[in-house]
């Protein structure tokens, strides 16, 4: 329904928010799109609520296209499914935890796998119910350390998450790829750009993990991408072990005898360990004569056969072991 703007509930403001950090906040503030009630808390403002609605109608319109289902959890949830599969504690200060007046556990919650799984067991008895694909698009909570970038990275928000159950390995991959190209589409009705890159799948657990990340100058993750094709979260790279590197050749080889290892004595392998300094130190004399014969090829200093060169004596030099003459 269309309203005049003189009607409209909006308020814009002439100057940045003192809280706000990055352009995205400052923009939703000052245009009139949320207000902030808490650290990571916001008010979603009639603007901000109609843009809100219509991204969430693309989402829905795209998972309904591919088969899947949506229901609706309550946001507090009771804390026996997250005990039983231990994130009570493994999820640490991140999660929002409070009891009833009778003593009762109790959390906001981050994320519904259990309650998605508690809910399947409970409708379906047999396999031939499967194959099936829920969704919710639901309010999350996390007690985020330091809430910043505005909705980027905040203590309540909005999240679609989606579960399918199938009966073998086969469905299972066919749900996957069902729902990576449903992302795809989502994506590219946004007009956003988006990189398919490898992640870790973290606390909620599984055998592969892939994020569609959107390239921001302000952005909280990082990635790495290869110019063929391939890109992975920082946390989820993996790198090739390199195959052993051949030492560099010298200009002329000396053949050596091969070292063995051997399972001896200590005068053994000291006997080896001299071997490898003989060796070494040919092979520098070597090459300090290549050197003084490239330095200089008219005359060229003749080395004797202990790597030495000769010094030429002097007119008035007495050879060695032999008296100079007598003065009379």
């Amino acid at each position: 329904m269309l309203r005049n703007l003189s009607t409209f509930f909006l308020r814009t403001l002439r100057e940045d928010p003192a809280d706000a950090e990055v352009n995205s906040h400052k923009l939703l503030v000052r245009a009139g799109y949320i207000r902030r009630s808490a650290p990571g808390i916001y008010t979603w403002l009639p603007l901000g609520l109609r843009t809100l609605r219509k991204i969430e109608e693309i989402v829905r319109e795209e998972m309904d296209a591919m088969g899947a289902q949506e229901v609706h959890f309550p946001g507090l949830i009771p804390a026996e499914p997250y005990k039983a599969t231990n994130r009570w504690e493994e999820y640490g200060p991140t999660l929002f935890k409070l009891n009833d007046r009778k003593g009762g556990d109790y959390l906001l919650a981050p994320t519904h796998e259990e309650m998605f799984t508690l809910l399947v067991k409970d409708m379906y008895s047999s396999y031939k119910d499967l194959p099936a694909t829920l969704y919710q698009i639901q309010t999350k909570y996390r007690d985020e350390a330091r809430p910043r970038a505005g909705l980027i990275r905040g203590r309540e928000f909005v999240m679609k998450d989606a579960y399918s159950f199938d009966i073998d390995d086969e469905g299972l991959n066919a749900s996957y790829q069902a729902e990576r190209d449903t992302y795809e589409r989502i994506f590219q009705r946004l007009g956003l750009r988006y990189v398919i890159v490898s992640a870790m799948s973290g606390a909620m657990g599984g055998s592969r993990s892939e994020e569609f990340l959107h390239p921001s100058p302000i952005g909280e993750d990082t990635f790495v991408a290869s110019p063929g094709g391939y890109a992975a979260n920082a946390e989820a790279v993996t790198t090739p072990v390199p195959e052993p590197s051949m030492p560099p050749a010298f200009p002329r080889p000396l053949r050596s005898p091969p070292l063995t290892l051997r399972r001896s004595s200590r005068s053994s392998i000291c006997s080896t360990i001299n071997t490898r300094a003989r060796i070494a130190l040919d092979r520098r004399r070597h090459a300090q004569e290549c050197r003084r014969d490239a330095d200089a090829p008219g005359r060229a200093a003749r080395a004797s056969r202990r790597g030495r060169a000769r010094r030429p004596r002097r007119r008035h030099e007495a050879p060695r072991g032999r008296r100079g003459p007598r003065r009379g």
